[in-house]
């Protein structure tokens, strides 16, 4: 039974699944693990480079990728071998496909690396050998970086905390915040939970949101495209408050933890 909600548990939606067509509004490709979402008019020298979480179906995460295609930035969400079972996370397939990505960046490209859950495991791995062109880090619903220590990095980093994560629990997150730098800017969603940062079902072991999926999922992609903005040359500040970013309806869920973050005010 609990292999089966399990399976069920990790599986897209159908609003993720429809994610993947490629429209007017966005150019969808597939190669060989590497899903690419581009803005059909031209995209932005910012670029997502993305990682999903553990057994969880990638296309998961497209609703995500494209929000941020729809803004002008391309978009690459690469598949974890095995959805990092068996070793899938640390394999050299893995790094080939990472390889692949890195080696087509353009003189003037910008990566931002994200991953959700185990995926922020593989960015924070990623981050920590400080590769040419990585300008940016976005931890979503994990409690790395634990293995590497990524206090030194110069980079602009967002760490995105659900309050009711049941399986990235806020107080081991905490525990690994002197391995992130001081520059690192925290949003902690009130009420989030585990599930919600990906378009799939219930995952096992998670607590109950008490955030609706939508909201959770807003406040996400707006801190995530808030740092990409942040890289772009037209822009002001790297320290744009995300509390501007938020619409209305969001506002009382998004809190800003001030004892162990730095946070524009």
């Amino acid at each position: 039974m609990f292999v089966i909600w399990s399976l069920v548990a990790y599986r897209a939606t159908a609003v993720a699944r429809e994610a993947i067509q490629s429209d007017s509004a966005v150019v969808v490709r597939h190669d060989d693990g590497v899903w690419q979402f581009i803005p059909p008019e031209g995209a932005s020298n910012q670029v997502l480079l993305f990682f999903p979480g553990a057994l969880v179906d990638p296309r998961a995460y497209a609703p995500l990728a494209r929000a941020v295609a729809t803004e002008g930035f391309r978009a690459v969400l690469v598949e974890l071998p095995r959805r990092a079972a068996f070793g899938g996370a640390e394999s050299p397939e893995l790094q080939a496909r990472i390889d692949r990505v890195m080696n087509s960046m353009g003189p003037s490209d910008q990566v931002v690396l994200g991953g959700h859950s185990r995926g922020g495991v593989v960015a924070s791995s990623v981050a920590s050998r400080q590769l040419p062109h990585v300008a940016g880090l976005v931890l979503i619903g994990t409690t790395h970086p634990r293995d590497v220590n990524l206090s030194n990095l110069r980079i602009p980093v967002t760490k995105i905390v659900g309050t009711r994560d049941g399986i990235a629990r806020p107080e081991s997150v905490r525990e690994n915040l002197p391995l992130l730098p001081e520059q690192t800017r925290w949003v902690w969603i009130e009420g989030g939970n585990h599930s919600q940062f990906g378009w799939y079902g219930f995952q096992p072991m998670d607590s109950r949101a008490t955030v609706s999926a939508e909201e959770q999922r807003a406040i996400t992609i707006r801190a995530l495209l808030e740092l990409m903005r942040s890289l772009a040359p037209e822009s002001d500040s790297a320290l744009v408050d995300l509390r501007a970013l938020v619409a209305p309806a969001a506002g009382n869920n998004l809190v800003f933890d001030k004892t162990s973050a730095h946070i524009a005010e």
